[in-house]
């Protein structure tokens, strides 16, 4: 449960790590299944929980055919 919902679509996307660079690569193809693991980050407005509307960095995990997977709020952004 990530405690946010993403409000617009995801901008200045960018690739942090790629295969052997992530960390968490056998855990994330046990969960979700194998494929070319990405850690990406990019901008996005958000509501949080207590309803508050923020923009903030968000990291993630994606793979072609699976998608985008546990989203992480890092920090706000203005």
């Amino acid at each position: 449960m990530s405690g946010f919902d993403i409000l617009d679509e995801i901008a200045n996307v960018e690739t942090i790590a790629i295969g052997k660079r992530i960390r968490e690569p056998p855990r994330l193809e046990k969960q979700y299944g194998a494929g070319r693991w990405r850690k990406m980050k990019g901008e996005a407005r958000i509501r949080l929980r207590s309803g508050r509307v923020v923009k903030a960095e968000l990291h993630w995990y994606e793979a072609h055919g699976i998608g985008r997977k546990e989203f992480k709020r890092k920090r706000y952004v203005e």
